[in-house]
């Protein structure tokens, strides 16, 4: 067998090793921060000399007036920590270097570096110490707000992109945030919209900061998506606010509502004490699982039988009854994704991941970590997985509901 020829990375890391002779990680990465210097400035010496138009120790031509002159100092931040490094310099002063540019002194790609950080809901002080112990370098909070101010315009942007015309559905949720105020802390409204469009494609249509929760500030937010493209819903899932079904109903007409079973669960629960909770969630998922509305009506009947010495419960159940009965219009794998709006809440559980650390100054920096969480939810879980499961199943059985069929008659150009 022939003998392979070492790589040109091979050969240099041989005799980085034998120069050096590290013996731990740590000797390891300071042989490798030696390397840093010299390798930025054979670059820039390169760079000078295409600009002078004659290399070091060469002829210099006739017509040139323009020569070597020293070097300059410079602290270069890198992801090996900060690295002297001698800067070469024209008698012209004409030499504008490109790979490190005149008055760049980091190449650490630290802002995206900062921003993942931020992302993942590290405070600025935490941001700060981490660079610092990583990269031995500092980064001052007010450079990390800085930073982070940049992606702004890429965040209203998308605030206000053209959205879809057609969703099939609509999840529809509202989670809190603290915010600093002069005398105290005080929680702030975050409303999410979430969307399954005609392909069964996930995106979440925007984020909005308010004081509190509110049929109003709902009825402006579906206004807004209504400016920004939409046309046609077919259902929206929501937790319940009093006055929003005919609201959204006013704005895209012949949308369905649907309350979410999870929430009635939950609101009923309230009135049961422990030991009997079981047997009552039991008899209650027997009730929206049935195998139709005629036998849903009849356990539902008897269900407020037995459990009559609980009114409050049954009271729940039955202002929210029509909830029920509406999912057996439709086929079982529709009914799975419209009643409960579990989906949304996944997506809040993981901004409440990054934003229950701390407090916020303003409304921008609460709207800069959640861009930042949409923008990893794609990247990383939806990412190759970013469709509905069983969406095929889903949508043959909307085609048999005859206002959903006409709606995907009418977007089928979507598809």
């Amino acid at each position: 067998m022939a003998k392979r020829t070492p790589t040109p990375g091979e050969k240099i890391a041989q005799e980085i090793y034998e120069t050096y002779k590290p013996t731990t990680v740590e000797e390891m990465q300071s042989a490798l921060k030696s390397v840093f210097g010299p390798l930025f400035e054979a670059a820039l010496k390169g760079e000078l000399d295409n600009h002078l138009g004659y290399p070091k120790n060469g002829s210099t031509p006739e017509d040139s007036k323009n020569t070597r002159n020293g070097y300059s100092r410079k602290n270069l931040k890198t992801s090996m920590g900060t690295v002297p490094i001698q800067v070469p310099r024209d008698r012209e002063g004409t030499f504008e270097p490109q790979l490190i540019q005149k008055y760049q002194r980091d190449v650490s790609s630290i802002e995206g570096k900062v921003l993942a950080m931020y992302g993942r809901g590290m405070s600025q002080r935490d941001i700060s110490s981490t660079i610092e112990e990583i990269y031995g370098f500092s980064i001052s909070h007010e450079q990390i707000a800085h930073i982070t101010d940049r992606i702004l315009d890429e965040v209203y942007a998308w605030q206000n992109r053209l959205l879809f015309p057609f969703y099939t559905f609509l999840f529809i949720d509202c989670l809190y945030v603290p915010m600093k105020t002069d005398r105290a802390l005080k929680q702030k409204a975050v409303y999410v919209i979430l969307g399954y469009d005609i392909n069964g494609e996930k995106d979440i249509l925007g984020i909005w900061i308010n004081e509190t929760e509110g049929k109003h500030t709902w009825m402006q937010i579906f206004d807004e998506i209504k400016n920004r493209g939409v046309q046609d819903i077919g259902f929206i899932s929501m937790d319940g606010v009093s006055g929003l079904e005919e609201g959204a109903a006013a704005i895209f007409p012949g949308t369905v509502v649907q309350r979410c079973i999870v929430h009635l669960i939950r609101n009923s629960m309230r009135y049961i004490p422990w030991n009997k909770s079981r047997e009552f969630l039991k008899e209650l998922k027997e009730i929206y699982k049935a195998t139709n509305v005629a036998e849903a009506r009849r356990l539902f009947e008897k269900f407020k039988g037995k459990w009559a010495a609980y009114p409050g419960a049954i009271a729940v159940w039955e202002n929210n009854f029509q909830h029920v009965e509406q999912l057996f219009n439709y086929g079982s794998n529709v009914r799975r994704v419209m009643y409960t709006t579990n989906a949304i809440e996944s997506i809040n559980s993981s901004f409440r991941k990054v934003t229950r650390k701390g407090s916020f100054a303003n409304d921008e920096a609460i709207l800069k970590l959640l861009y930042l969480r949409v923008l990893e939810l794609k990247n990383t879980k939806w990412k190759g997985k970013g469709k509905v499961f069983n969406w095929p199943a889903v949508m043959n059985q909307l085609l048999i509901d005859e206002r959903m069929s006409k709606l995907i008659a009418k977007y089928d150009w979507l598809i």
